[in-house]
């Protein structure tokens, strides 16, 4: 099983750019607080995330240098030979989906939680398109659900 969950702050604004066949891809990189000091100073794990398609032109528009993140998705290794006849390699996560947390007073970005909880998230496989956050029906929304046990799974 390949699966990470990550949850950082970008240490940079996000490079957005498209392969040729026009499918957008952004980068990022991501700063994950690691649980222990090290010699008393925290430590810092920095992590390039790699997003793909609709999912990508939404990190574009809404994560900017040191807003925090939560990255899910799965680690992937890569090499090439650089310019100089080196082979290069590069572990990166490929991010099926990213939580955008917080707000750094950017008007429109909160859900009303004091700019603390999801904001628009999506996936690249599918189960999820990406989209604004109001695309939730059920969002704010303290009201009992009427639905009877035969349609429960359990």
């Amino acid at each position: 099983m390949n699966r990470s969950i990550l949850l950082g702050r970008l240490t940079k604004d996000v490079e957005m750019r498209y392969t040729q066949n026009g499918t957008a891809i952004c980068t990022f990189t991501l700063a994950v607080d690691r649980r222990f000091k090290r010699d008393g100073e925290p430590d810092a794990d920095f992590l390039n995330i790699v997003v793909w398609s609709k999912l990508a032109e939404l990190c574009a528009q809404y994560l900017k240098k040191g807003r925090q993140a939560a990255v899910e998705g799965r680690i992937q290794t890569r090499n090439y030979e650089n310019n100089e006849g080196r082979r290069i390699y590069v572990t990166e996560i490929v991010a099926e989906n990213v939580t955008f947390i917080g707000g750094h007073g950017d008007s429109g970005n909160s859900n009303g939680n004091g700019g603390q909880g999801q904001q628009p998230s999506g996936n690249q496989g599918g189960r999820r398109s990406g989209g604004s956050f109001n695309d939730n029906p059920f969002a704010d929304d303290q009201r009992p659900i009427d639905i009877s046990d035969d349609d429960l799974p359990f």
